[in-house]
Parts: C-alpha cells; sequence; structure tokens
C-alpha cells in the first residue's frame, strides 16, 4: 500500500509538472497535438499505479519523452506556419457578413444545434445579431456582433474614462503576497499602517486588494461589510 502511495504521489508531480511545460491552456483551448499528448500522459501515468510490478521509470521515460516531443513541435510550429497548419488545421468562417456558410458548415460537421449552442455560449441567442463568426482550431467559436446589436462603449458614448489596471491582490488570507507588493512597489509598513488606522491587523485581513490609483478593497475575516479606503489612510467607502 505504501508501494503504491508514493508511486501516485511521484507521478502526480510528474504529470503536474509535464502539464505546466507544455504550457498554460484550458481543456477546452488544447490544440489536436495538446490534447492527444495529455489524453497518452494521463493513460500512461496510471500504469505504474495500478501494477506495482511495472517499474516507475517504465512510466516516467514515455511521459518525459512525450512532453519532450510536445515542445518540439510547438517550437517547430511556431517557426514553420504551413506545419502548423497542417498540424493545428486553421480557423474557419461560419458566419460571413450575416450569412451562414452551410459549405463549411459541413466540412467542419457542424449541424444547426452545434451553431446555436456555439452562440449560446457567447451569450447570443439571435442570429441576425451576427455579423461575422469564426471557428478557431481549438473548436471555440469567436464572434463580432452588428453595429448595431453590440453593446456600445464609453467612448461611443462621450463618456470619460479614466484608465487604470486592474485591483491587485496584496493580502491573502492573513498573508502578505510578496511578488504583488513588489510589482506595485507598496511597502508592508505603509500597508500595515492603513490597516491599523481602520482597527485591523495583517491576520485579521481576509482579502485585501489595490489599484494603481492606491484605493484599496479590504475584507476582514469576521464577514463584516467590507472597507474601501485609500492608501493615504482616509475611508472612501463603504459598502
Amino acid at each position: 500500500m505504501c508501494v503504491v502511495l508514493v508511486r501516485s504521489v511521484m507521478l502526480y508531480i510528474l504529470v503536474i509538472f509535464a502539464v505546466r511545460l507544455m504550457g498554460k491552456r484550458q481543456l477546452g483551448e488544447l490544440q489536436p497535438s495538446e490534447l492527444v499528448i495529455t489524453i497518452l500522459v494521463s493513460n500512461i501515468a496510471t500504469l505504474p499505479i495500478e501494477d506495482v510490478n511495472i517499474p516507475v521509470v517504465v512510466g516516467v521515460t514515455p511521459i518525459l519523452a512525450l512532453v519532450c516531443f510536445e515542445v518540439m513541435t510547438s517550437w517547430i510550429n511556431l517557426h514553420f506556419p504551413k506545419l502548423r497548419e497542417l498540424v493545428s488545421g486553421s480557423p474557419k468562417i461560419v458566419i460571413r457578413g450575416g450569412r451562414i456558410e452551410r459549405d463549411i458548415l459541413r466540412e467542419l460537421r457542424f449541424s444547426v444545434d452545434d451553431l446555436l449552442m456555439a452562440l449560446r455560449s457567447k451569450d447570443i441567442f439571435d442570429l441576425d445579431e451576427v455579423q461575422f463568426a469564426m471557428v478557431e482550431t481549438t473548436g471555440s467559436i469567436s464572434v463580432m456582433k452588428k453595429q448595431s446589436s453590440d453593446t456600445p462603449t464609453r467612448s461611443d458614448m462621450a463618456v470619460p474614462a479614466e484608465e487604470a489596471d486592474p485591483p491587485v491582490l496584496i493580502i491573502s488570507d492573513g498573508l502578505f503576497v510578496g511578488k504583488a507588493m513588489k510589482s506595485l512597489k507598496v511597502s508592508r509598513s505603509a500597508v500595515e499602517m492603513l490597516l491599523s488606522a481602520n482597527g485591523l491587523g495583517v491576520k485579521d485581513v481576509f482579502i485585501m486588494t489595490i489599484d494603481s490609483t492606491g484605493s484599496c478593497f479590504v475584507a476582514d475575516k469576521q464577514g463584516r461589510a467590507p472597507l474601501k479606503i485609500s492608501l493615504g489612510g482616509e475611508k472612501s467607502d463603504k459598502s
């Protein structure tokens, strides 16, 4: 039993390392070659776990070989577009100018139901709203709405807006997030003083974020109403 546990942990760590090495993609975004490698790696990893008579190296070697092959294939695809198109295919336009391309749908073996389901995943329930749609090589669909059906932006409505990066998490469950603090150039002492001025300690904070303007969101571990405070120490809002 102990041997199986040790093998399981070893192969778990190896598979995590292999997936990380292949890159950050969600399952639905995998290219065909990446999906095949993922399936093979998962199947090979189970063999030494199910049969203790199989040496661990029998599972480790092909996993590392497959991952190296995938990394090399990705590098080759990056430098040779024609080969990339052969391996991964190319995007296909299924709606152009508001008109459905039936020939392309048949080529992709996309039924009408498949098309409608893909559009609904983009919050589009009326085909008349679609100007252009393309099926990507991952199988996902990209959609451009007609201008008359698209959501207006602030620039369309002439509403001024300040450009700013999204808030960054600096405290998680009572602990500082060092990399975030360093990237924002915010000192721990400044944050501790800000929290102290509002009757909190670092250990009392469940989540704290800060944006580029110095505005902070603080949620404590007691479940009380979150605070909106500025890095200057002033309480700006309480929601």
